[in-house]
């Protein structure tokens, strides 16, 4: 199927599936110079891309577990180190929901005397420290 169709089929506009082909995602059984034609795995192949992109995973991290004719190569150290990366971040968010939801309804006469809150402030103050310092190092 040409590139119009994928796109029409997928929802994928022609231009990121001109960037996936770039990039190794996927690739066109036409020649080079031609328009572009898929075999009907590319289908497969996008949908893999898009859950792997909405588990939070790279575009690169994603590639590496593709074969050259797209076929899955999981690799499952990535996949749970992801994932104990989402679980991460779904226990800092709830804490961070409950520490709005209780700043929201405090009795307190005002945020400054709630404890609660006061914790909050000093967790997000070392949350940004830690992250400022690793940007810092990591350049």
């Amino acid at each position: 199927m040409d590139i119009s169709e994928v796109a029409k089929r997928t929802g994928v506009p022609s231009s990121t599936l001109r960037f996936y082909e770039k990039k190794g995602l996927i690739s066109a059984t036409s020649p080079s110079g031609v328009r572009r034609r898929f075999s009907p795995t590319v289908i497969d192949q996008l949908a893999l891309i898009a859950l792997g992109q909405a588990g939070g995973l790279s575009l690169d991290e994603i590639q590496a577990m593709l074969s050259p004719d797209g076929t899955p190569q999981v690799d499952k150290q990535v996949l749970l180190a992801k994932a104990e990366e989402i679980d991460g971040t779904i226990k800092r968010l709830q804490a961070m929901s409950e520490g709005l939801r209780h700043a929201a309804h405090c009795p307190a006469p005002n945020h400054a005397q709630c404890p609660t809150f006061q914790r909050l402030l000093k967790a997000a103050a070392a949350s940004r420290l830690k992250h400022s310092r690793s940007t810092t190092l990591s350049k």
